[in-house]
């Protein structure tokens, strides 16, 4: 794997020798630019290190920041652009909406160029609802070794710590090349230990399975159609013994043993803090669903 840093005004001077890969803050907000932004890519373009670039998102005015972000960052061909996406200094969040719509909005504005969201891990399980990453997810979790972040989901770059108050990252890449290549449109990152396309390619007038929409409020102790459509689920992916005379409209005991055997198995769908927790989210919903239906 490829060794990359993100810096900011706070890393002025980096040293990039050791690094393959240089992600550079552009700005936050709708005014706040990287003062140091032009030098540091020079120096990166200088020593020929592949170049990213990351806007701080805030809540609200979406197109204006991604306007802003393109102003400040004037990427050049090949340069990857990412949403950072966590907390802000003032402790608003923007919200998956917001995320979703600065990727759009920066993507409608440089096409030809990858774009990235960068969040942590605890937005990525909690607080997205969509699964919209743009080209690729950079996920920081510095609790796991590097290389290795606790999630399913495919990523481009994890960060994984800091080392001399710098952020550290690895990129889910062999060589520059393969980066370069990735970063131009021509090929996406392939995890490693990624199984090879069978001999045998589906017809081309398949299509992929998608799981239904989550319902609105289907949750324990409430009676909603959909439950009965929980219920199946949770019986085609053999979590739940019941025959169809005993579907019901309820949310009931039974259903929420399903779901915790259910979250026994991918507790990463489990809301954090609740080791109890019965009441199916909207990305449980649909991995149980791909579960059941998807994988024939």
């Amino acid at each position: 794997m490829l060794k990359a840093i993100d810096i900011s005004s706070l890393q002025p001077h980096p040293d990039l020798d050791s690094v393959d890969v240089v992600l550079i803050k552009a700005s936050e907000g709708r005014t706040y630019a990287n003062p140091e932004r032009a030098q540091q890519a020079k120096a990166v373009r200088a020593k020929g290190k592949p170049l990213g670039w990351y806007h701080f998102l805030w809540p609200g005015n979406i197109q204006a920041q991604a306007e802003w972000f393109i102003r400040c960052a004037n990427p050049k061909d090949g340069e990857v652009l990412a949403c950072d996406w966590e907390t802000t200094t003032s402790g608003t969040r923007p919200s998956c909406a917001d995320k979703d719509a600065f990727i759009a909005a920066v993507k409608k504005l440089r096409p030809h160029l990858r774009v990235i969201l960068y969040c942590n891990l605890d937005y990525w399980k909690n607080r997205d609802t969509t699964g919209k990453c743009g080209d690729g997810l950079w996920i920081a979790d510095p609790n796991a070794p590097a290389g290795h972040p606790r999630i399913q989901h495919s990523w481009v770059i994890h960060q994984y710590g800091i080392h001399n108050h710098t952020d550290v990252n690895v990129c889910h890449f062999t060589t520059v090349a393969d980066w370069k290549t990735w970063a131009a449109g021509l090929a996406a990152p392939k995890p490693p230990g990624t199984p090879k396309p069978p001999s045998t390619p589906k017809p081309p007038t398949s299509k992929p399975y998608v799981p239904p929409a989550f319902p609105a409020g289907l949750a324990p102790g409430k009676s909603r159609p959909s439950a009965k459509g929980l219920q199946r689920a949770l019986r085609a992916a053999k979590f739940l013994t019941i025959t169809d005379a005993d579907l019901s409209d309820h949310y009931g005991t039974r259903t929420e043993g399903g779901v915790r055997k259910f979250f026994a198995a991918h507790p990463q769908f489990r809301a954090k803090g609740k080791p109890n927790d019965s009441a199916i989210g909207p990305k449980g919903w649909a991995y149980l669903h791909n579960l059941a239906y998807g994988r024939k």
